[in-house]
């Protein structure tokens, strides 16, 4: 497979940068510079006239499409919750690194569409110009994959984040973008789409980023599923965990929400009082703004927290999972 040598990579290894912390996401729209950065191999150095993506596997025309040739597509734009689904070697720990941001770049589908899709074709394998070492692994390419009938009209080959030219670390020249999946589906440093009528295999495949399957009981059931469509979570932005609120005095609660499937309510909680909560609708893909207003009566340290139910009925967990809820420590005085 066509990828840089080892002196291309900088830096070399596990790379990234902590974003913001959820009282800090003020912005509708996250600045790029606060963007989540995290490179698993890596972060690949490429000029995009050295950048080529080969299109092969279960196609009529297998391609390889140059980046001046992707830049004559249709431009498309999706502005889109994206979130890290945490460390594979700690899958049920809660971290919300999140963002919410504008993609730019060509639809899949059309690339797609050119080649010609086989019948038989019923995943899309992904695969990165990063290399390298991961957890005692060896990994020639990082893959991923995810279900053909996912690329509908958002999934785009992006080339812009925010109205301008991806940075290095969040995948330049090209990446793909997985609209409403975790931003481990959408490949940085995109080398090569191979469709195949199987599951791909790898270690960010079969190994990483796949939750266990429990029973009613909770119990392991041994299968697992890969970590795909992204949970509905909530982060409370304001106030801010040790804020002082004025007894009997109205305080206004709010953050953001979000679900592959969209967020259909969020319910707010002062310790264990229910508060009438407002939610706006969702546009493209975005996260959802909450609020709740709060007139506490009596003093001492109270416990705020959120929890999103999405649009198909998922709710956010209160605690175990990577979208468990996240409380907010404030003091009534």
């Amino acid at each position: 497979m066509n990828r840089p040598d080892r002196s291309a990579l900088n830096p070399a290894g596990f790379h990234r940068r902590i974003p913001l912390q959820p009282h800090q996401m003020l912005e509708r729209l996250t600045p790029t510079q606060d963007v989540i950065v995290l490179c698993h191999l890596g972060v690949p150095r490429i000029a995009p006239d050295a950048w080529s993506l080969s299109i092969e596997g279960l196609v009529e025309r297998p391609a390889t499409l140059r980046y001046d040739a992707l830049l004559r597509y249709p431009r498309h734009t999706v502005t889109t919750v994206h979130q890290c689904a945490g460390s594979p070697l700690a899958p049920r720990e809660p971290t919300r690194r999140v963002a919410n941001v504008a993609w730019g770049g060509a639809r899949l589908r059309d690339v797609l569409d050119d080649c010609g899709v086989h019948q038989q074709a019923k995943f899309v394998w992904s695969s990165g110009l990063d290399h390298g070492r991961f957890d005692q692994v060896e990994v020639e390419a990082y893959t991923k994959d995810l279900p053909i009938a996912r690329v509908g009209a958002d999934v785009l080959l992006a080339y812009e984040l925010n109205g301008a030219p991806l940075p290095a670390e969040n995948g330049f020249p090209v990446r793909l973008l997985v609209p409403g999946f975790y931003g481990t589906n959408s490949v940085k440093w995109l080398s090569r789409i191979s469709l195949q009528a199987t599951r791909a295999p790898g270690p960010f495949t079969t190994r990483y980023y796949n939750d266990p399957i429990l029973d009613a009981a909770g119990r392991d059931t041994l299968r697992t599923q890969p970590v795909w469509a992204i949970a509905p979570e909530s982060i409370i932005v304001a106030p801010a965990p040790g804020s002082t609120i004025a007894c009997g005095a109205p305080a206004e609660i709010w953050g953001w929400s979000w679900a592959d499937a969209g967020v259909g309510s969020v319910d707010v909680f002062a310790g264990n009082e229910a508060l009438p909560t407002a939610l706006e609708a969702r546009v493209d893909r975005a996260w959802q703004r909450f609020n709740a207003v709060w007139r506490p009566q009596c003093r001492g340290e109270v416990t705020l927290s959120s929890i999103a139910v999405a649009s198909d009925g998922a709710v956010q967990p209160r605690e175990g999972y990577r979208n468990a809820a996240h409380r907010v420590a404030v003091t009534v005085v």
